[in-house]
């Protein structure tokens, strides 16, 4: 058995790589020997989003608080909100985020392949961000 303490677990704000606007990355557990998933919190500052990225196995987002957005490369932004879980495929590139005017938070989980866990792409811009913003 393995406990992981919190202070052991330090956030980090999220590379202006991968994310537009403030996001905090809490981690919560990382793969290992027996299992390859992984989890962190992120807390979205309003208007705060992910670049376009994938995940080779997948991934799960729990939503815990706030309202925000996830869309799908090519298809319809959804909103989200506590309570929600979002499942996206393998390979399906994708965004999530806080609206502009609220905070979120969620659970991401992921699996590893490879040793990744995600691929990032190109920024989600302003437009792509707020086309059809209906808050």
């Amino acid at each position: 058995m393995e406990v992981s303490e919190l202070d052991s677990r330090p956030a980090s704000v999220g590379s202006s790589e991968y994310f537009t606007g403030t996001a905090i990355i809490e981690p919560l557990f990382s793969p290992n020997e027996a299992a390859r998933a992984s989890a962190a919190r992120v807390l979205f500052a309003p208007g705060a989003r992910t670049a376009w990225h994938s995940h080779p196995r997948g991934q799960r987002l729990a939503v815990t608080s706030g309202h925000g957005w996830v869309q799908q490369r090519g298809g319809e932004r959804r909103k989200i909100e506590p309570g929600d879980v979002v499942w996206t495929p393998p390979g399906v590139e994708h965004w999530h985020g806080a609206t502009p005017s609220q905070s979120m938070s969620h659970i991401a989980i992921q699996e590893e392949k490879n040793g990744s866990v995600v691929e990032w792409m190109d920024p989600v811009t302003d437009d792509e961000y707020r086309e059809g913003a209906d808050e």
